[in-house]
């Protein structure tokens, strides 16, 4: 059984591997962490993984590089389709296996909660597996409201853990409110977009402002 925690956001590109890789910098003196990005769609343009390695070059991270890639930048039930293939989730858990009972894992997902990654089975299927708490990425944006609400409502109908919720993008102090009353959700971290994101950058953020209360930490430690 893994022990950490399992970023996915509101939507595609809302700030997931940054937020993976703010947690290693907040977190990398507590115990080993190690990052893990089971499926990627869309190779030809984007690697998180890579991302990962830019951006926490000064965080002692391990990563573990196997996993699904995929060429084609949609969702990954029709990415493996189109490439030929299916994504198998008991596959992708045996990955997994045999790593130190040490160490904790940051384990980031591929769009939202509810992607399908194959013919029968979502993204939640694959956290269910994974038994991982839950770190919601959204935007702080008009609208994040709505979305967050949604993908807290997706995972709980699951029984999956909630360990909290990010706000990437400008302070928005009424949004983050209203997520927090009506998600009943503590949001652990007001994250600007960073105008050099760089390892350093991170860095410096994270540990001040990242999960100030330590409410991820009966997860990362």
């Amino acid at each position: 059984m893994l022990r950490g925690l399992f970023v996915t956001g509101t939507d595609t590109g809302v700030g997931k591997t940054v937020v993976s890789a703010a947690l290693f910098h907040r977190y990398r003196t507590r115990e080993p962490l190690r990052y893990w990005k089971p499926i990627q769609t869309g190779t030809k343009q984007d690697d998180d993984t890579a991302e990962i390695r830019r951006l926490t070059t000064t965080a002692g991270v391990e990563i573990l590089d196997d996993g699904v890639r995929l060429p084609h930048p949609v969702s990954p039930h029709l990415a493996a389709s189109l490439a030929g293939q299916t994504i198998d989730v008991p596959a992708l858990t045996r990955m997994a296996e045999g790593y130190p009972s040490t160490d904790r894992w940051i384990v980031e997902g591929a769009g939202g909660v509810l992607v399908p990654i194959n013919q029968s089975e979502l993204m939640a299927d694959l956290i269910g597996q994974l038994k991982l708490a839950v770190l919601v990425v959204s935007r702080s944006s008009l609208g994040t409201i709505n979305h967050t609400l949604l993908t807290l409502e997706g995972l709980r109908s699951r029984s999956l853990v909630v360990a909290g919720v990010v706000m990437v993008g400008d302070v928005n102090a009424h949004n983050r409110a209203a997520v927090e009353r009506y998600g009943h959700v503590p949001v652990i971290a007001d994250m600007p977009h960073f105008a050099d994101l760089s390892d350093g950058a991170l860095a410096e953020w994270a540990p001040a402002e990242l999960d100030p209360g330590e409410r991820l930490a009966d997860w990362l430690q």
